[in-house]
């Protein structure tokens, strides 16, 4: 399954039939879900924009529109695009349990995006996992948790590295699993042990230590995504692969504490979400020498040609990083929050569209080429960017999050020019991510050269 490089990450080869047919299905999965996510973003950005949100009155759409925009580009994206990572380096055993996850997936996911036209779509903007107070929203959600569990249980056995020190993409895709498979835990045992509240924190409580364990499962798969696309340009690792794989272990370490809180302290209680908010505080610095090491991986792509996979890397790194800076600057209940997380998340999605790139032609489609590719990350990457900054700027002013229009009560000049520059980058974001969506379906609609 592996082609060994020396002195190098392993890259790994597709096998024929199951892998690469599920690795396509579940692309074409998470491609559709962008669509459709990148359709609310619209009216979510013109929603917020001064001027604009005088216009046109959004601002009862703006909370509807958010939750499944979410939704789409968050949990059903990078889960998604997950399951290709966990289908490509993957065996070929247990074809059943991959199919049956990705229809149930499939179809929680076409049910979510409809349940906002059905009657009483209440919404309820928690973090991670946003709802609606409906019950086909709740139906989705649960077939497409009960999809995501088959498709990480299969994962958790296929992907299990043959030399937990000589495989690195192959063990850090498994530690993703192991991370999904902790957080899917997390959420299940939260739901049969917290308590039902009328209140609506009850959602917030929650999915609070799902979500806070999926960001590691997300990181992982993110510093797989750098190292595969640094080896596919020609550029492999400066760090043996024993190396980087204890690295990759390091890094999965603040996972031992999810089932330890889970097992000392009550679901829900102050303490668990004080213990989850904490791990988060100290277990990312335990990616601390992985980023590096993707940093170094950058440096070493210097003078390679113009590749959309490396714009990719090289916008992702930067806003990962840009994320990472900013969760230390939260202060308050304000828009540095989504801000931090924005950064956070527009990396690993950026990393996830970069290593989509690389893998078109191992999964029989066409190649991404051209200007538009090669531009798409930097443009997508760029609007993000002035995104992130103009919330940075309005939240250092006291712009509170989860409001629109004249709710968010944009008083003062610096507001002003703070939600404008949001607006202005979220509209340059929007077609950076249609460019990608296009680019995408361009290569997609061909067949790889034999």
């Amino acid at each position: 399954m592996m082609k060994l490089s020396s002195g190098a990450p392993a890259v790994p080869t597709i096998a024929p039939g199951t892998p690469a047919g599920l690795a396509r299905a579940w692309l074409w999965l998470g491609v559709t879900a962008l669509i459709g996510s990148g359709l609310l973003a619209v009216l979510l950005v013109l929603s917020r924009t001064p001027g604009i949100q005088d216009v046109f009155p959004l601002k009862d759409l703006f909370r509807a529109a958010l939750v499944v925009h979410v939704d789409l580009s968050v949990a059903v994206w990078f889960m998604a695009f997950a399951a290709v990572i966990w289908c490509a380096v993957g065996g070929a055993g247990l074809a059943w349990l991959g199919w049956s996850g990705f229809t149930l997936a499939a179809l929680g996911t076409a049910l979510m995006s409809i349940s906002p036209f059905f009657p009483a779509a209440e919404p309820v903007l928690n973090n991670y996992i946003p709802v609606l107070r409906q019950p086909l929203f709740f139906a989705s959600i649960w077939i497409f948790a009960i999809g995501l569990s088959l498709t990480v249980l299969r994962a958790l056995i296929t992907t299990w590295p043959q030399s937990f020190l000589g495989e690195p993409l192959r063990l850090g895709a498994f530690l993703g699993a192991v991370a999904g498979f902790l957080a899917l835990a997390a959420f299940f045992c939260s739901w049969s042990m917290v308590p039902w509240i009328e209140e609506l924190n009850y959602y917030e409580v929650l999915f609070w230590g799902g979500g806070h364990t999926l960001q590691f499962q997300h990181a992982l798969l993110m510093v797989v995504a750098w190292l595969w696309i640094a080896e596919q340009l020609g550029r492999p690792s400066i760090a043996s692969p024993r190396a980087v794989s204890i690295l990759f272990l390091v890094a999965a370490l603040p996972l031992l504490a999810v089932p330890a809180i889970y097992l000392l302290v009550p679901a829900g209680s102050l303490p668990h979400m004080e213990l989850f908010a904490r791990l988060m505080l100290w277990g990312h610095p335990y990616m601390g020498p992985l980023i590096l090491l993707g940093g170094l991986s950058l440096w070493g792509l210097r003078g390679v040609p113009a590749d959309p996979a490396r714009s990719a890397f090289i916008a992702s790194f930067t806003l990962f990083a840009l994320g990472g800076v900013l969760g230390y600057m939260i202060h308050g209940v304000n828009v540095v929050i989504p801000a931090h997380y924005h950064g956070s998340t527009v990396g690993v999605t950026l990393a996830f569209m970069g290593l989509t790139y690389a893998l078109l032609p191992s999964l029989g489609f066409g190649r991404a080429a051209g200007r538009l590719a090669v531009w798409q990350p930097y443009v997508y990457g760029l609007g993000q960017l002035v995104h992130v900054l103009g919330l940075a700027w309005s939240g250092g002013y006291g712009v509170q999050r989860k409001v629109a229009g004249a709710d968010q009560l944009l008083t003062t000049l610096p507001q002003k020019i703070g939600m404008g520059m949001m607006g202005l980058g979220g509209l340059i974001a929007v077609i950076g991510g249609l460019m990608f969506v296009l680019v995408c379906l361009k290569a997609m609609s061909q067949r790889a050269p034999e």
